[in-house]
């Protein structure tokens, strides 16, 4: 990993941003958080906008997790998050 972004210009990882290039992206460029944006839609197809997160059961936010992180990814050459992970770990 060479560069990391934040969406919101925040960082709680300095050491981490200070071994590596950060872009940060402007607040109303979506095109600029396009893998931040993508996971958002993705949560969309079993949670509406209109979802209180905090009334969630937690046994459903970990299916719906899990769920994501079992999917393949263009962007990492049709791996999972996970498998992604695992090779750089």
């Amino acid at each position: 990993m060479n560069t990391a972004v934040y969406a919101d210009g925040r960082s709680g990882h300095a050491a981490l941003a200070d071994a590596m290039a950060v872009y940060l992206c402007n607040p109303i460029s979506r095109w600029q958080r396009g893998t931040n944006e993508n996971t958002n839609g993705l949560l969309r197809q079993w949670f509406p906008r209109s979802t209180n997160f905090y009334a969630l059961d937690p046994a459903e936010v970990t299916v719906v997790a899990a769920s994501l992180k079992n999917r393949p990814r263009r962007t990492l050459d049709r791996r999972t998050p996970a498998e992604a992970l695992q090779a750089i770990a």
